[in-house]
């Protein structure tokens, strides 16, 4: 009998849900104040601050991409380099030319690798200019971007939004733009990943239910005609 008391007790043990952590503002991510206007209220925004000078935003890349091709529908995510110095405003004005030129998912990752690994600066136009050539940039596309308008006021929008937002490092998770998530509260990469969840669920809720769209009613048939006699 108390072997199978026993057993019992061990099945129940076994089957009963796991729940999710609960993480509070203060302990394991920020609050945002003000919390700051997203690019699409019926989504939620998720945006890394990174530099690619950052060892840690290196490693932080493999659990971040994993959770970006697994991410929500209604999730948004933006890369958004962080500008905090000369140094960092350099790789910051790389990010936006390769995004101008609609290469980031090409060069990304390689430019992460030639700082980290290879210990390359690529901070002078010259340097860029060659990265973004063995990339299959034209020497006249990369200058064009390089120099644009669009590119210099993308760079002087990043050069106050750390502060906005409350970033005082890198990597840096906001979701919404209410919630700031980093690894010294969070204390692991994919602590990061699972408290930026939690948030995405808990933001997702409170969003206001879409009303269906209704079509316009039937039109009725018109009634039969009668044939002339």
């Amino acid at each position: 009998m108390k072997l199978l008391f026993g057993f019992m007790a061990g099945w129940l043990l076994l089957s009963a849900p796991v729940f999710a952590e609960e993480f509070k503002a203060g302990t394991d991510y920020d609050t945002i104040n003000p919390a700051q206007p997203t690019s699409d209220p019926s989504k939620v925004e998720v945006m890394e601050f990174f530099w690619y000078g950052c060892p840690h935003c290196y490693h932080f890349e493999p659990d971040l991409n994993n959770w970006i091709r697994s991410k929500p529908q209604n999730v948004v995510f933006i890369r958004q380099p962080a500008v905090f110095n000369e140094h960092w405003r350099n790789h910051a004005k790389a990010f936006f030319t390769a995004e101008a030129l609609g290469v980031v998912e090409k060069v990304h990752s390689d430019f992460f690798d030639a700082i980290q690994n290879k210990h390359q600066t690529l901070e002078s136009e010259k340097d860029l200019g060659k990265f973004f050539a063995a990339h299959g940039v034209k020497e006249d596309d990369f200058k064009a971007a390089f120099k644009s308008f669009a590119v210099d006021s993308k760079l002087r929008q990043a050069e106050g939004m750390a502060a906005r937002y409350g970033v005082t490092g890198t990597p840096s998770i906001v979701v919404n733009g209410k919630y700031l998530v980093g690894p010294a509260k969070a204390k692991s990469f994919a602590r990061m990943i699972e408290i930026t969840n939690a948030l995405i669920k808990k933001e997702t809720e409170a969003k206001p239910p879409v009303a269906e769209a209704h079509g316009a009613p039937p039109i009725p048939e018109a009634p039969a005609l009668k044939a002339a006699h």
